[in-house]
């Protein structure tokens, strides 16, 4: 039996981020993967979500600026050609990743792991042990449990669409649903969101969703709120969706209701491990119930986001915990994340809805940016900014972005949250005028 330092099962942006660096550091290690090498990010998630976005950016400011002297028809998108654009960044993926890994050194066993015992696992009928196992196998679309969930799709399907049908519709109000109703609305299609109440994107500031929602209908797209689908069924090549008082006729249904943690396959509890709702319990050093075994990524019950850079600051962690080189918990710093809509919504640190409920530290403050600069240059049709700040302290704590440069503007104010930056500090720098960074002076 093959024995190494450390096993790494999932070779995700969590795993790659910790593959490497432990080799270099002269460890055996090896990398189970049982799907796409990379994961989901670079192979079917934020890479190619953002290469399709693109194309959703340059007709809203086609869109825009037409009104003011843009003189072209509207821009159309070739859904075809985007996808076939869009394979060119992922069709290398799985190979390279798979390939970088072994040239390093590292050993790739393709399968998928299951636990034998607390200190073997299997891989396609071989069993192997390490001295420390770290789990970064992600996480998967979950698929309301309702009669015809096999005609759900998911964001993979979406991801892979070959063309885009006539009429397409969402079940769930989550970032997937809005992101994905942003493009195939952009792509001509027909596009409805159904949501089992009336609060989408329930971690954001909901005045600001709503704004988001309304530019979004302003566009075409249909939401339907207070709706608990019950039932798909077919007609001929369409679906019909149902529900009491409801009735929808589609072309095709995507499910975005949020994602499970990928455990069925690893046999947890021969290995002694505890699994929480959401995904396996760990220690603030990533350490499970069972001692040689850790976690990192979306595979992990916390409340951070499951994003790619976090899953990637969690291996980086984990490299050097195991390594020796810290005994420090994980500390987490603020975490931006980003609704990549038509426009982005993106928030990070202290949420307004936090901050209301604690009036005596915190302040609110909302700026209307639309004829700003930065924003009526672009013929935004509105860009909004709230602020939270320590009244003790006067420092940035938390902000909420809605306009088109969202996801860039949010990473200055993640900046000035970590690193405590004051008020006073931004006024006494000097930035590239007139760009997102020029403005921090008048938001704190």
């Amino acid at each position: 039996m093959e024995k190494f330092d450390e096993i790494i099962i999932g070779a995700g942006p969590a795993g790659l981020a910790m593959a490497y660096p432990l080799a270099a550091a002269k460890r055996k290690v090896a990398v189970v993967e049982a799907d796409l090498w990379g994961g989901t990010c670079p192979n079917r998630g934020c890479d190619p979500k953002k290469v399709l976005l693109a194309a959703v950016e340059a007709q809203d400011q086609v869109r825009n600026l037409q009104k003011v002297g843009v003189l072209t028809q509207p821009a159309k998108i070739d859904w075809s050609k985007l996808m076939a654009f869009k394979k060119t960044f992922t069709d290398p993926v799985s190979t390279s990743s798979e390939k970088g890994l072994a040239s390093s050194g590292i050993t790739t066993l393709t399968g998928a792991a299951k636990f034998i015992d607390e200190q073997t696992i299997e891989v396609a009928g071989t069993t192997y042990q390490a001295e420390h196992y770290i789990i970064a196998t992600g996480a998967r679309p979950a698929i309301p449990n309702i009669s015809g969930k096999e005609h759900f799709q998911d964001s993979t399907d979406f991801m892979a669409l070959p063309e885009m049908p006539r009429v397409v519709t969402f079940v769930g109000g989550g970032y997937e649903a809005f992101e994905f109703a942003a493009m195939a609305n952009a792509a001509g299609a027909e596009t409805h969101v159904i949501q089992h109440n009336d609060r989408p994107l329930k971690a954001y500031d909901h005045e600001l969703v709503d704004q988001l929602v309304e530019q979004l209908q302003a566009k075409g797209v249909q939401f339907h709120f207070n709706v608990s689908l019950q039932a798909i069924e077919t007609a001929g090549d369409q679906l019909i969706l149902n529900a009491p008082d409801f009735r929808l006729v589609t072309n095709a249904v995507f499910a975005t209701t949020g994602r499970v943690p990928n455990v069925e396959a690893l046999d947890l509890a021969a290995a002694g491990i505890e699994v929480a709702h959401g995904g396996i319990q760990c220690d603030d050093h990533l350490q499970t119930t069972n001692p040689r075994v850790f976690v990192a990524g979306d595979i992990i019950a916390r409340q951070e986001p499951k994003e790619t850079p976090v899953a990637s600051f969690e291996g980086s962690y984990l490299v050097d915990y195991l390594t020796g080189k810290t005994q420090a918990s994980i500390d987490y710093p603020a975490i931006p994340t980003t609704v990549y809509s038509s426009p982005k919504l993106a928030q990070v640190g202290v949420t307004t809805a936090k901050a209301q409920a604690d009036s005596e530290h915190y302040a609110i403050k909302t700026i209307d940016t639309t004829n700003w600069l930065t924003y009526r240059r672009l013929n935004e049709p509105v860009a909004v900014v709230k602020i939270v700040t320590d009244k003790k302290t006067g420092l940035l704590v938390g902000a909420t972005c809605l306009n088109s440069l969202a996801d860039e503007l949010i990473n200055y104010f993640t900046l000035l949250i970590n690193q405590k930056v004051s008020a006073d500090t931004v006024a006494k720098s000097i930035y590239s005028y007139p760009t997102p960074a020029s403005d921090l002076n008048y938001f704190y």
